[in-house]
């Protein structure tokens, strides 16, 4: 059984009386959604009147064989060991079986919720987990802040609400973001439905969702708030319930159809303890469900003019090229979701926000002892009597340390209760009774804070970075299972010439082996792009136009190398100029004057020089950033740093120069003995770029100078 006929998305309400007549926020609102009618959305003001009309729609659905995905906005489970503790099992289904047999609910939405919480606290120890109530309500084992609770031993969130920092804690009762009550008030409903229509219906992710006619989703709607916003402000819409019911129906109808609904009901992490907490839908994987949300949302085409100079301009600066190409570029690749250790090299397509903190928890920084360093003397020998027992990293110490004692600690280790400072092993005497060492000790010595690196919800990586192993570590380490980046350039690369020749295929010396061709493609690889070799194509203009037609199907860019130029066989810049939007700007730069920019078919042309030092030039210096940016990046400028020069040159004004160069053992810039922009070997030879100013410049040895290694490129 597989694929959905109708999506009901329900926005769900714990008031203790009826909302008022006139449809309103915070209340009870349903979404319909299903291919073959309009969306469509339902007011109700008591929970009894809506799980009147959800059964129906759920008879219907039998009657009519329609498979029906229903969706609620409150937690479907509880962080680990609340199930256990209150209805004797973890199975979170048997928890909503004691939930429904535990609350009472009128026809007037009257209900028992605070006294139910008040009495569940007091199975667990300490004070909590739940919290907040009406002042009016005398329920002293229920407090009104949640500063108020310790000692109940469970997490204040789950995995799910880790993962999306704007979702709010389960145990909050009341008051802006309470919503608890909503899990308390719409569980035992839940229950109902599959006492009624027993395996007709399945709970999503603690079911499998392909088995049966009518699936329970837990849904979270702020996943979309961006979209709920823009759809909220163009239709008008002042009831912000009713406008995200509608647009998440409407989105999982769609990604019905267009068969990612799959994707996103099996997104959830294999970590997460989803047999006992749940997991809410589309979290983790929030860029499948935006794609589905905003089906207008795709990459923009580059405009045809976009590489069009200012009229009157025919030598163009450096600088000017360079900021003409940023303002006028921008990314056109898709956005996917990926595990998170898949995605290195790949350009992060949203900010990515810490799910838990780093470090979790308070520990230890060594191997060493644990205690409470206000307990100590001001100075002086200290002997503290040393518990049984030990704290580990992954085995915590569960109880208490009492003052004026000490506990074992092993570096990770969770600092336990009553434990604040640690001093070193090494500075200490110690038998199995007791532990010996000179004070004063600095409190809080030899310790973590929890979140002294990143707090939860803070962000830690920025859209348009390109991953590094480290970003995967640092996304890993924040509890980040999966990342939305974009999917990975595709970059064409061919060259043009009747002259070229494969190497080694001809002893003709009117030929020249093609040396771009293998140069280009290893660049794009090293960028993180893949390199699609169109081949080599003659000067013939049908085979030319045959090529790029292939070319803009294939791939995202197309570097072309040779006939960018104006002369007789220049077929490159003639084909582009009849067929496509060609802009030729003539670049005051040595090496590499000429460079064709153009559109075919929507795709972005980069036609580089023939000379290999001049196509290289131009590709670090021109198609770097700006294949950076239609791959959803930062423009990327190269980082330099002045050198002492270590040769001699005068250069004329109206051109900036970059020489192939290399840093000697004095720490000078060298350049190669040939500015020829034939001399392959100087390339080879070369580790950097000695960049020299558009105007008129005498160097001598010793002058500072501009060096750009080729690393500031990513070669």
């Amino acid at each position: 059984m597989s694929g959905f006929d109708r999506f009901i998305m329900v926005d769900w309400s714990a008031a203790s009386a009826p909302t008022p007549a006139k449809p309103s926020a915070d209340a009870i609102w349903l979404g319909l959604s299903e291919p073959s009618a309009a969306t469509s959305a339902e007011y109700y003001r008591t929970r009894s009147a809506a799980e009147t009309r959800l059964i129906a729609l759920c008879d219907q659905a039998l009657a009519t064989k329609t498979r029906l995905l229903l969706g609620f906005d409150f937690a479907f489970g509880y962080p680990e060991g609340f199930a256990k503790a209150v209805a004797g099992s973890d199975d979170p289904l048997a928890l909503w079986d004691w939930f429904a047999a535990q609350v009472e609910d009128g026809s007037d939405n009257r209900n028992n919720r605070f006294a139910l919480a008040e009495r569940i606290n007091s199975v667990f120890a300490g004070v909590g987990p739940f919290w907040a109530r009406p002042r009016g309500l005398d329920l002293p084992g229920l407090p009104e802040k949640g500063s108020a609770r310790h000692g109940h031993g469970l997490a204040e969130r789950r995995h799910a609400e880790k993962q999306v920092p704007q979702a709010h804690s389960v145990w909050k009762l009341y008051t802006t973001g309470a919503v608890g009550s909503q899990v308390i008030m719409g569980l035992p409903m839940l229950a109902r439905l599959r006492q009624r229509f027993g395996d007709a219906v399945a709970v999503w992710p603690f079911q499998p969702w392909d088995t049966a006619p009518i699936i329970l989703t837990e849904i979270f709607p702020s996943l979309l708030a961006d979209e709920v916003r823009k759809k909220a402000a163009a239709e008008g819409e002042t009831i912000k319930d009713r406008a995200q019911v509608l647009l998440l129906a409407e989105t999982l109808c769609r990604a019905s159809q267009e068969g990612s609904l799959g994707d996103l009901l099996e997104a959830v992490p294999s970590g997460a303890p989803r047999q006992e907490e749940g997991w809410i839908l589309g979290a983790g994987a929030e860029a499948l469900l935006r794609a589905a949300a905003r089906p207008d949302l795709a990459p923009p085409q580059l405009k045809n003019d976009c590489f069009a100079m200012p009229q009157g301009v025919e030598w163009t600066p450096v600088d000017v090229a360079l900021a003409h190409l940023k303002s006028a570029l921008g990314p056109v690749k898709r956005v996917e979701t990926l595990p998170t250790p898949d995605c290195a090299g790949r350009v992060l397509a949203h900010d990515v926000f810490a799910a838990r903190a780093n470090p979790p928890g308070a520990n230890s920084a060594v191997d060493g002892f644990g205690f409470a360093a206000a307990h100590l003397g001001p100075s002086g020998r200290q002997v503290l009597p040393l518990l049984t027992g030990r704290a580990a990293a992954g085995a915590p110490y569960r109880n208490t340390v009492a003052p004026g004692k000490a506990l074992r600690i092993l570096t990770g280790a969770l600092l336990p209760a009553g434990v604040d400072t640690v001093v070193l092993e090494e500075d200490v005497a110690a038998d199995d009774h007791a532990v010996a060492f000179e004070a004063p000790i600095k409190p809080g010595a030899n310790t973590r804070k929890a979140g002294e690196d990143i707090a939860v919800g803070q962000q830690a990586l920025s859209v348009g970075r390109v991953l590094k192993p480290a970003d995967l570590a640092l996304a890993s380490a924040l509890g980040v299972p999966e990342l939305a980046v974009r999917e990975r350039l595709r970059v064409g690369i061919l060259s043009t010439g009747d002259e070229l020749a494969a190497p080694g295929s001809t002893e003709d010396p009117a030929k020249t082996y093609d040396a771009n061709r293998p140069m280009l493609l290893a660049i794009a690889e090293r960028w993180g792009y893949v390199s699609v070799d169109l081949g080599h194509v003659r000067d013939d203009r049908a085979a030319l136009q045959a090529r790029l037609d292939d070319a803009a199907i294939k791939t995202d860019a197309i570097l072309t190398s040779g006939g960018a130029s104006a002369g007789d066989e220049d077929h490159v810049s003639a084909l582009l100029k009849e067929s496509g939007a060609l802009q030729t700007w003539r670049i005051a730069l040595k090496p590499g004057r000429p460079l064709a920019l153009a559109l075919w078919n929507g795709v972005p042309v980069f036609g580089l020089p023939g000379n290999p030092v001049a196509a290289f030039v131009c590709t670090l210096i021109f198609a770097r950033p700006a294949l950076a940016m239609i791959a959803g990046g930062h423009w990327c400028d190269p980082q330099g740093y002045l050198l002492p020069a270590a040769f001699e040159k005068r250069k004329k004004a109206g051109r900036r120069e970059f020489l192939r160069a290399r840093v000697t053992r004095d720490g000078a810039a060298e350049v190669f003995a040939s500015e020829g922009s034939g001399r392959i070997s100087g390339l080879s030879w070369a580790d950097g770029l000695v960049e020299l100013p558009d105007d008129a410049a005498h160097i001598s040895p010793g002058d500072p100078v501009r060096y750009l290694p080729f690393g500031s490129f990513g070669l």
